[in-house]
């Protein structure tokens, strides 16, 4: 298990790929749920990463899984912090690099500086 304080969880590979790729935070693990979970999937993820007794962050797409995701994981995670993305992104893989760089960084989130030029 990862021993940081946040967790960000994402949907799928390709987001957490992007994110990494902005994000300088080493006080964030991404966890990657590769789609919606189980009942079962889900209790694992919150017991194998402590979830319960750490900051969360769900960041999921706009689309329906995704919304069915984060209704999920916020029925568990009661205390977990929701960020969005404009839906005319529909996908955070899909959302400009600026976008999601600022997005980032207003959920206190260290981001790279050359991600927030241009915005």
């Amino acid at each position: 298990m990862d021993e940081t304080s946040r967790v960000l969880i994402v949907e799928g590979k390709q987001d957490r790929k992007k994110i990494q790729k902005i994000l300088d935070d080493e006080d964030v693990f991404i966890l990657c749920t590769f789609g919606t979970l189980g009942i079962d999937a889900l209790e694992h993820l919150v017991d194998d990463y402590h979830l319960f007794d750490r900051d969360v962050y769900i960041f999921t797409d706009t689309d329906e899984p995704g919304e069915k995701l984060r209704k999920m994981l916020n029925r568990e995670l009661s205390h977990a912090r929701n960020i969005y993305i404009d839906k005319k992104y529909r996908e955070v893989e899909d959302t400009p690099e600026p976008v999601l760089a600022s997005i980032l960084q207003a959920a206190n989130m260290k981001v790279k500086v050359e991600y927030l030029k241009g915005f």
